[in-house]
């Protein structure tokens, strides 16, 4: 038994969609480039009588809570974290900037562990973030 074929139809792709989907590709790409991936941690910040800004392109956030939590970029770490981190940031890219942010009632002894750390890597581009005060 011979079977036919049916004819062979050209095939048209509708053009008249396609600036809705490039429309709406444009949106979803501005959308997803304004997402700010910084994570904070609400800590009050010190006053300071003078301050001044950094220029660094590339900083690494030490963030220490009132109870002496650390974060690292807002995510939450150890002693032990910070070393393995600072000293991967050290090899990397020697020239980043540290800025050890801390609530303004932080026991102080917080704030020592992070900078002996510092310390005992020799890291020496560290900056404190203050809240600019009354002059």
């Amino acid at each position: 038994m011979k079977l036919r074929r049916p004819p062979h139809k050209d095939f048209i792709i509708p053009l008249s969609s396609m600036s809705d989907v490039a429309f709406l590709l444009l949106i979803f790409i501005m959308l997803v480039s304004l997402i700010n991936y910084r994570r904070e941690v609400k800590i009050e910040y010190p006053e300071a009588r003078k301050a001044s800004r950094t220029n660094a392109e590339k900083n690494m956030e030490i963030w220490i809570d009132r109870e002496g939590r650390l974060y690292l970029d807002g995510t939450a770490a150890d002693l032990l974290g910070l070393t393995d981190a600072v000293a991967e940031i050290y090899r990397s890219a020697p020239g980043t900037r540290i800025h050890i942010i801390a609530d303004k009632n932080t026991p102080y002894v917080h704030i020592d562990q992070v900078i002996s750390t510092l310390q005992v890597l020799q890291y020496r581009v560290v900056s404190f973030v203050v809240k600019d005060g009354p002059p």
